[in-house]
């Protein structure tokens, strides 16, 4: 079984894709439904394999619910496994399982029985803030998500709207959009434009900076 991770060895972070894909939740008690709320939300398909399930899953859209326990080695037909039983042995299993067929696996709180952690996520349309404390204390996750939400502008997803439209004209247009001036558009005043409506402006002042006025 894997060391638990220790803050000296930073977790690699990464965005699954996880549209039409197949994953496996095992348990079905709150915990459990409060991460199938994100995995539906990102598109998956989930099935989950619990005796018992709270009201709120029983007859949830978009979630397949067997009501049995567990099966030894069921976790391999997944892309993706997350168990939430609070039952050490069940979880042991998934995970052993898991592992063995070289299946991503979180196991509720018990970092040393996964292979990724789920982090803290604050989301305004496209643009997400995911705060990661490790594995270490997924509470003062939670806690840091909250105090960013009351400094995260309501602009900011608009304006990553905006310099995503104009990352697309410069695609477009065959030019490269891996250019510093990004970040010196951004501190010269990008973000306020959009926040006062002039949309054209804030593109403006970006491809004034990217060097690629004529991508318009």
């Amino acid at each position: 079984m894997r060391a638990p991770p220790v803050s000296s060895t930073p977790l690699y972070p990464v965005n699954f894709d996880l549209a039409g894909a197949s994953v496996l939740v095992v348990g079905a008690g709150p915990v459990a439904a409060r991460k199938i709320d994100g995995l539906l939300e990102s598109g998956a398909r989930v099935t989950v394999v619990a005796p018992e399930a709270v009201a709120e899953l029983r007859d949830r859209p978009g979630v397949r619910w067997h009501q049995r326990e567990y099966r030894r080695g069921e976790v391999a037909s997944y892309r993706l496994a997350i168990s939430a039983t609070g039952r050490r042995e069940v979880d042991v299993q998934v995970s052993t399982d898991a592992q063995a067929s070289g299946i991503p696996v979180n196991v509720a709180d018990v970092p040393d029985l996964c292979t990724f952690t789920l982090p803290s996520i604050l989301r305004r349309g496209d643009l997400q803030v995911a705060v990661s404390t490790n594995g270490r204390s997924p509470a003062f996750a939670g806690w840091v998500r909250r105090q960013l939400e009351t400094r995260m502008e309501a602009a900011w997803a608009d304006a990553l709207r905006v310099a995503a439209e104009v990352r697309d004209e410069l695609h477009a247009a065959g030019h490269s959009t891996e250019v510093p001036g990004w970040r010196d558009a951004f501190d010269a005043g990008f973000v306020d434009l959009v926040a006062a409506g002039d949309h054209e402006g804030a593109k403006a002042l970006l491809r004034t900076h990217l060097g690629a006025e004529s991508a318009a």
